[in-house]
């Protein structure tokens, strides 16, 4: 042992002492030849060209003739890539020498399938070894070794031959890093370790350190490629068949792709090979070596590169192609009679059999769907988007039938299915953004937004019409869609409305008049006694503060003139919030009349009139032959044109008109004044404006934002009948959250 190491140290000392000095002649001849990378380097500086890498693709494509033998790859390959991971040398492995890991895989080693397949598969990995070891020894280069590899596996599909050569690889690269990691432990150990050189080129680690960084940059390139490959082969034919455009152009890749991956089996073995029969001062030497490890894995990354992209497209295929079947079995579940609403309610909120994928509003904890079952069920769905003024509202509402549950409207459940984008990344905003609002909500919700399946998602968009603005499904105690959108109806008689049907809907609106309770019930509790005390009303709208002065200073003139009891409320407008807050303000310091100072009632009040028009619509009444709905649309138009005002006295509105013709109205009150005594001011008063309106229609307009899901295709004119013109516009009005709300 004392010579060895003599020997030893003067090779390190004269390292241009030759290393045909410390074998037998026939040997060292033989270990000559076993490093082919010379003549491999002189060849592959040609790999690049497009004719010999075709012809190289025809030898291997010739070797291949596959007999229907097929193996799950996948365990051998966790095996593989287990055995390489450990195996790689770390930065310094002097330092981590004798330390080995105490982690353990999983148990797959010793299941009985596990050990069957490896010896099924043994004498084939046997073979490949023993083929690179000879061939590497006998000078061939590199491409007749991954040819000769070829011919040993001509059965075997091509993820199979992958896997395979690299098993036989990772036997000699592990046996290699298993003695480099214990032999200052082992004695038997340490002895094979000396015969392979081991203790010399670990104490010379610093200067190979590039050559084994570039051989675990290929090693690592290697399993990259190869896992994408067991992930092309484990995509599941029951979506994506191999005509499949996506699928047939990246199996063009495959062959290629093992080629390249076999080759570099073949030059990482005789690498590691060089290493411990040459010694390090070879290796060192060697520079071509270095060059053909870094341009193999530069070949194998750029090809894996183009894999991973059809990979992803692949993904893409099969979840559209999944996501078709369950749209289908959505819409199945829909059209079909149930006993309960489980069914139903599973495939919209819990498609992967959450245990408990719901939060109970009150309590906060999560709860199993089946608290449902068998009851009237309100989706509330919309997207994170979804206004504080809203859940205000519908959470008055919803407390109001909680009050008394025992009453038939009030047997009800709420239950919030956020919409988001699943291609958006889910960041902590998001996530903050959807607790925030889920905390308010005294309803059910659903737990987690990325629990909603992406059918789900699209059947509500394109089956129930679902854009930003949020809508209310109605499921009853069967499952059964009884309303595809009840958010009109709970917006305009609350929980009144139950059990939310179309039928339900009619009657009540059968049962409404235009009438002041109408546009205020639910908003002002003080507008409906005076409407019981029968005092003139006048509810009036706009941002003009010039014209608000003119309009509240005449009314009061006129009012005292009269001798009538006149309250006047100041209603803001549909939109410019920020224009109305400074509205108000001003009308209150300058008193001109009373105002809504909670914002969230001007809100209310416009978001119901605009729902009364689009349950109309939605019900197929017309403008021709319903007077109320008329009414709406004028209010609704006047609101974008201007100024505004709707006069009554008690429940009864005589003037509903434009600020063009209800302020000269009043202006010119010395006009009509005589008709007061005989014909009631009311009457005289709607008389006078009817004429002025007859002489100057205003022009009318409605606009529709694009996240209100059914835009009607056609509108007429509340004025003159006729259907109105469409245009597409762009607004703005300088408010934080317009896009978000409608106010």
């Amino acid at each position: 042992m004392e010579t060895t190491n003599k020997a030893m140290a003067e090779r390190t000392v004269k390292p241009s002492t030759p290393m045909q000095q410390v074998l037998k002649p026939e040997v060292t001849n033989k270990i000559i030849n076993l490093v082919p990378l010379q003549q491999l380097i002189k060849h592959d500086r040609s790999m690049i060209t497009m004719s010999e890498d075709n012809m190289m693709m025809k030898q291997i494509q010739a070797t291949h003739a596959p007999d229907g033998r097929e193996f799950d790859v996948r365990p051998l390959f966790q095996l593989v890539e287990d055995i390489l991971n450990r195996a790689t040398l770390s930065v310094d492995p002097l330092i981590t020498a004798g330390q080995t890991r105490s982690e353990t895989s999983d148990d797959r080693t010793y299941q009985a399938s596990f050990i069957a397949l490896i010896e099924a598969l043994s004498f084939t990995i046997d073979r490949i070894s023993n083929e690179i070891a000879y061939r590497s020894s006998s000078g061939s280069d590199a491409h007749a070794t991954t040819l000769s590899i070829f011919n040993l596996v001509p059965s075997y599909s091509w993820d199979a031959k992958l896997v395979l050569t690299l098993s036989a690889f990772a036997m000699k690269y592990g046996e290699f890093s298993l003695l480099a990691q214990i032999y200052p432990s082992n004695q038997l150990a340490k002895s094979m370790a000396t015969l392979k050189q081991l203790p010399v080129i670990l104490e010379q680690f610093g200067p190979l350190k590039p050559r084994f960084n570039a051989l675990n940059n290929l090693i690592k390139a290697m399993m990259d490629i190869t896992r994408c490959l067991v992930e092309f082969k484990e995509l599941p034919p029951k979506y994506i068949s191999k005509d499949a455009p996506v699928l047939a152009k990246a199996m063009t890749l495959v062959p290629t792709a093992v080629y390249w991956t076999v080759r570099s089996v073949v030059a990482c073995e005789t690498q590691i090979s060089t290493l411990t029969s040459m010694g390090h001062e070879y290796w060192m030497s060697a520079t071509n070596e270095a060059w053909e490890l870094s341009t193999l894995t530069h070949k194998i990354n750029s090809i894996l590169d183009l894999l991973k992209k059809q990979l992803a497209l692949c993904y893409q295929y099969i979840e559209e192609r999944i996501e078709a079947e369950t749209f289908q079995k959505i819409q199945n579940l829909i059209e079909s009679i149930h006993i309960d609403n489980m069914m139903i309610l599973r495939a919209l909120i819990c498609p992967k059999d959450d245990v408990l994928p719901l939060l109970e509003g009150s309590t906060k904890t999560r709860v199993d769907i089946d608290v449902l079952r068998r009851k009237n069920v309100l989706l509330l769905i919309s997207s994170l988007s979804i206004s504080h003024d809203e859940i205000l509202i519908l959470e008055q509402i919803y407390n109001e039938s909680r009050v008394n549950e025992t009453r038939k409207e009030n047997q009800y459940q709420v239950v919030w299915i956020p919409v988001v984008d699943r291609s958006v990344v889910w960041t902590d905003a998001l996530q903050n953004r959807f607790e925030s609002l889920q905390v308010t909500m005294p309803w059910y919700s659903v737990y987690t937004p990325k629990q909603i399946d992406r059918a789900v998602i699209r059947f509500i968009k394109e089956v129930w019409h679902f854009r930003n603005k949020p809508i209310l499904v109605v499921l009853d105690p069967q499952g059964k869609v009884v309303s595809p959108n009840a958010i009109h109806m709970m917006w305009i008689w609350g929980s009144t409305a139950f059990p939310f049907t179309s039928s339900r809907e009619e009657a009540l609106w059968k049962a409404e008049t235009w009438r002041l309770e109408l546009l205020v019930n639910g908003i002002d509790p003080t507008i409906l006694n005076w409407v019981k005390e029968g005092k003139f009303i006048f509810l009036y709208g706009g941002t003009d503060m010039e014209w608000i002065r003119k309009f509240t200073t005449t009314a009061k003139t006129v009012a005292s003139a009269a001798r009538i009891p006149l309250e006047l409320v100041y209603v803001g407008k549909s939109n410019k919030r920020e224009q109305v807050r400074k509205c108000t303000t001003a009308i209150t310091l300058e008193k001109l009349s009373s105002c809504w100072q909670d914002l969230a009632l001007v809100w209310f009040f416009w978001t119901r009139l605009e729902s009364m028009m689009f349950s109309k619509i939605q019900l197929g009444i017309t403008v021709d032959v319903d007077p109320l709905l008329r009414e709406i649309k004028k209010l609704l138009s006047y609101d974008k044109e201007g100024g505004w005002a709707v006069l009554s006295k008690g429940s009864f509105v005589f003037v509903n008109g434009h600020s063009s013709t209800v302020l000269p109205t009043f202006t010119q009150y010395n006009a009509w004044k005589d008709d007061v005594p005989p014909k009631g001011f009311e009457i005289a008063c709607m008389d006078y404006h009817n004429k002025l309106h007859s002489d100057s229609k205003p022009c009318c307009r409605f606009e529709f934002p694009s996240d209100i899901g059914r835009i009607p295709d056609n509108i007429k004119c509340p004025e003159c009948l006729r259907v109105m013109e469409k245009y597409m516009t762009f607004g703005c009005c300088h408010d934080d959250g317009a896009i978000n709300a409608l106010y």
